[in-house]
């Protein structure tokens, strides 16, 4: 009766840890610099991809340099990484390969895309419903499936290797990422607050573990 008990407890356990969450209309709150706060995120990804869009909602006043996603690989650590410069460039990386933007800077709430496809390497940014002028990185590149997607640190090895000094501090939410390239109408109504079912990681059936002092709060934004 003990063991069944027990095994009863576990698999409660178990199943709580992978439970899906709906965040609508909340968001992750990193209220002071860390290297030990973070969230981490779970996705389906079970073949190596070839595009992406990911989007999502910061609101922070910092003037230094910070990282806004982080997707790294154990051959990889910097896959996929959305990254501030304390210059207020915004670099976009993809298999460890940077590209760079300069969009306005502002200090309310704002809404990021970006997008990369393999077979011509176009990357996008998008800034508050905005796009920034086309790059290219990475033609025929493959990004791999095994990842440590986290928010609120840059990997500088796979799941670690965090420097307080590029902590998130701040709020972000809206988190979700495709694997194709959305079109500039999705992306434009994306921005105004509509969905297009996200498929790697979504935001409104979100599996994440919170690291440290983040804390779940109600969205500062509309």
């Amino acid at each position: 009766m003990e063991k069944l008990s027990l095994c009863f407890l576990i698999i409660i356990s178990l199943s709580s840890a992978f439970s899906q969450k709906d965040m609508s209309k909340k968001a992750f709150v990193f209220p002071k610099e860390s290297n030990s706060s973070f969230v981490t995120l779970t996705a389906q990804l079970k073949r190596p991809f070839t595009a992406f869009t990911v989007c999502l909602r910061v609101y922070t006043d910092l003037t230094r340099a910070y990282s806004l996603f982080s997707y790294a690989t154990r051959a990889q650590y910097n896959e996929i990484l959305l990254f501030r410069s304390k210059n207020g460039v915004y670099s976009v990386t993809v298999g460890g390969t940077d590209i760079i933007f300069k969009p306005p800077e502002r200090s309310a709430p704002m809404h990021f895309c970006m997008t990369w496809e393999s077979s011509s390497g176009i990357a996008e940014l998008w800034v508050d419903g905005k796009p920034m002028v086309r790059r290219s990185l990475k033609r025929g590149y493959y990004l791999g499936t095994e990842a440590s997607i986290i928010l609120g640190q840059e990997q500088d090895s796979f799941a670690g290797g965090f420097d307080k000094k590029q902590s998130l501090v701040g709020d972000i939410g809206d988190v979700n990422m495709w694997d194709f390239v959305l079109s500039p109408d999705e992306i434009s109504a994306i921005c105004d607050g509509g969905t297009f079912s996200p498929n790697v990681l979504d935001w409104r059936a979100l599996n994440y573990t919170v690291h440290g002092e983040v804390f779940t709060k109600p969205q500062l934004w509309s």
